[in-house]
């Protein structure tokens, strides 16, 4: 079977229901690409991420350099142009090979999950982050959104 690459928003869960998300697929790493660790929702920021993942016994990881920058995020607030989004993204994380390499080397030895907000792939930077990861691999690793 081949190795898989998860990603998960948390935007409409709590922390159990997205640590149970990660524990049903076996989960022992989580990536944390938001550019910003914060959140207003309880257990999402960085800190308490980190402890609630711990006390399940997932690796928490936070890789800012594949977060969005802030410029490229209100842009995409005011113009709703998700092309331009991705294009940006995807040139953005052309500049990081250092931090897709950082990634990889988790995604090479754990059973990881890519982690932002948005609920939906589709409206997230993660898919952009795990398809940098996918080529990297070249091996045919799986991507899986839960």
């Amino acid at each position: 079977m081949a190795r898989q690459l998860f990603t998960a928003g948390y935007e409409g869960t709590t922390i159990n229901t997205f640590i149970a998300a990660l524990q049903t697929n076996n989960v022992d790493c989580v990536l944390d690409v938001r550019a910003v660790a914060f959140s207003r929702k309880p257990g999402f920021s960085k800190t308490a991420l980190s402890r609630n993942l711990e006390s399940a016994n997932i690796r928490y990881v936070h890789l800012p350099d594949l977060g969005t920058p802030k410029p490229v995020r209100e842009k995409l607030k005011s113009t709703g142009d998700y092309k331009d989004f991705f294009e940006t993204m995807d040139a953005h994380l052309e500049c990081e090979p250092d931090a897709i390499e950082d990634a990889y080397k988790f995604v090479n030895e754990n059973t990881c999950c890519i982690m932002c907000f948005e609920h939906l792939a589709e409206e997230c930077h993660r898919k952009v982050v795990a398809n940098k990861i996918k080529i990297r691999d070249g091996n045919g690793l799986q991507i899986k959104h839960i």
